[in-house]
């Protein structure tokens, strides 16, 4: 087990929960892998694995393969993420703008000036572009997991749409076929392109909503201290809170914010669990009951034994 090591990769280009499903499964086949577990709310992996038999850069190109990318570098990780989270937001607005612009006229043409001259091949002309360059990525994306033999949301939407659309462009050019047999060659342009319109809005808000969620989580993990007091061999001193163990005994003052989740060894106090459950009533604590990183200790001194570090 000395060569195990856990780390936790920023993952790029997830837009479902399938996709995040893809990507657990894919590194979890890795000889090495210990365990593997992927948060979507989050878009990071978490992954135990021996290091004589995998490497970060392994794991990545797997991924990669898969038709995701992750973030190895531990040089400045979250700006990366966050940058490259703000340019996928950015591309997916303009994508949305540009397809709504061209949705519209198509939505007139289908239902109100369906009968006008070259109606048909109007609508054609206006849905191409929303399949091809703003709906795209559904269809490259449904490829790839094709080629793995693996489904997500890309693989129904590439296969509904396709399918309207390719029956819309059949009944475009050969509409004989269904007049030779007594029936009207309607198109369905209009259903590929709102499809593709819609889904891609749900992306965007979807994008923002993480974006929000994300910002939160780190303001609250900024609110940890930076720093513990440990009592090691009768004498306390100060650490940073990255070199906390499992076990160790954290003194935590009045008014001062608790480090880490433990359980009060001893001592008693009222904590300030507000951040945590909106109570503002201060909780009593007594010995053997369990406290939480960054609620603040109101009034005694007390000690904790660390239970959960990192």
């Amino acid at each position: 087990m000395g060569n195990t090591t856990k780390k936790t990769f920023p993952v790029l280009n997830m837009h479902c929960a399938g996709c995040a499903n893809n990507v657990e499964k894919t590194v979890k086949k890795l000889p090495g892998v210990i365990e593997a577990s992927v948060n979507f709310a989050t878009n990071t992996l978490t992954v135990s694995y021996e290091k004589e038999q995998l490497t970060a850069g392994e794991i990545r190109a797997a991924v990669l393969a898969a038709g995701y990318d992750l973030i190895v570098e531990e040089a400045h990780k979250e700006e990366r993420r966050e940058e490259e989270q703000h340019k996928r937001y950015t591309r997916l607005k303009w994508k949305v703008i540009g397809a709504w612009i061209l949705v519209v006229p198509l939505l007139v043409y289908s239902m109100i000036l369906m009968h006008v001259p070259h109606s048909n091949e109007i609508q054609l002309a206006l849905a191409i572009p929303v399949m091809v360059f703003f709906g795209g990525g559904f269809f490259t994306g449904a490829w790839k997991q094709t080629k793995l033999g693996r489904s997500n949301m890309d693989t129904l939407v590439a296969l509904s749409t396709s399918i309207a659309f390719l029956f819309s462009l059949f009944n475009t050019f050969f509409p004989e076929f269904w007049y030779d047999r007594g029936l009207e060659p309607h198109v369905y342009y209009e259903a590929s392109a709102v499809i593709i319109a819609f889904v891609l809005t749900g992306k965007l808000m979807e994008e923002r909503a993480k974006g929000n969620t994300s910002t939160a989580i780190r303001k609250l993990m900024g609110m940890q201290p930076k720093a513990a007091r440990v009592l090691r061999n009768g004498v306390e001193e100060e650490i940073l809170i990255e070199k906390l163990q499992v076990g160790d005994l954290v003194v935590v003052r009045p008014g001062e914010q608790i480090p880490v989740d433990g359980q009060l060894s001893e001592g008693d106090s009222y904590v300030d669990e507000s951040m945590i459950s909106g109570e503002p009533v201060p909780v009593e604590k007594k010995k053997g009951d369990k406290v939480l990183a960054g609620t603040i200790n109101q009034r005694g001194s007390f000690i904790i034994r660390a239970a959960q570090v990192g």
